[in-house]
């Protein structure tokens, strides 16, 4: 009868059923579990877990480099945030209207950790997100055998309800994708959230895909629904270490900066 019972549930898919069923039926017998009870609470179970393993794969889709949430952000070493501005971007609204954000600033002052916390918001709200790197993004570019294959990447990235663009700026991007990149924020203009995070300031893009022009149509289409944070200070990374000084007009700067 058990063998029977488990064939069946494994044929329906009832994973967390198929797990949890001998104890439960104990658990019934011993509280006096009413028939109905008993199958209300089997089938939360299965809707929970199938929940979570849903929530699993979105995660996973996104593709984070690690995990993070706008908890684990100290907004006291970045006092030019204030928190209770930026949470109104971890609302489903920054969706549903397509804003964009740019978080622009030098390395180690968290970009990429509130990119990755808000993405994570969006995908626990049930949203599709993507997190990509700029360089990553422009190796696939050139390495597309055929416009078909660019078609598909650039279609994938149009698509998703949140994309994130990570370290824009850190490496200069060959004259080839400029082009494609516009293509993607075009095609999200007013139909999907946008967030890049960038170490060089909007007056320096330009220079990253050698076209001054295409780029300022890019950032035109951005800022319509986005806004700009500066990010300003020294790098958590670098806590307790011996500061060093850069030269800011490396990093597209006018004043400097510690690292």
């Amino acid at each position: 009868m058990n063998e029977t019972l488990d064939q069946k549930l494994a044929t329906l898919k009832l994973g967390r059923i198929r797990q949890i069923y001998p104890s439960w039926v104990e658990q019934a017998a011993h509280s006096e579990l009413g028939y109905a009870e008993f199958l209300d609470q089997l089938l939360t179970e299965e809707l929970l877990a199938r929940q979570e393993n849903q929530l699993g794969r979105k995660m996973k889709a996104a593709g984070f480099p690690y995990a993070a949430t706008i908890e684990q952000f100290d907004f006291s070493l970045r006092t030019e945030l204030k928190r209770t501005v930026l949470m109104r971007f971890f609302d489903s609204s920054f969706i549903t209207t397509a804003g964009s954000l740019l978080l622009i600033g030098p390395s180690g002052l968290g970009k990429t950790h509130l990119s990755v916390a808000l993405g994570t918001k969006m995908v626990q709200l049930g949203y599709h997100v993507r997190f990509v790197v700029a360089q990553q993004l422009a190796n696939a570019v050139l390495t597309a055998a055929t416009r078909a294959d660019l078609t598909r990447l650039i279609s994938s990235l149009i698509s998703c309800d949140l994309l994130i663009l990570d370290e824009f700026g850190y490496l200069t991007l060959d004259p080839h994708v400029g082009p494609v990149l516009y293509e993607i924020i075009a095609g999200r203009y007013e139909k999907g959230a946008t967030v890049i995070t960038s170490n060089k300031s909007l007056a320096t893009w330009g220079d990253l895909v050698g076209d001054t022009a295409l780029m300022m149509a890019i950032i035109d289409r951005l800022l319509h629904h986005g806004e700009v944070f500066y990010l300003r200070g020294s790098s958590y990374r670098m806590r307790g270490k011996e500061p060093v000084t850069l030269n800011a007009k490396a990093e597209g700067f006018l004043s400097a900066e510690k690292v």
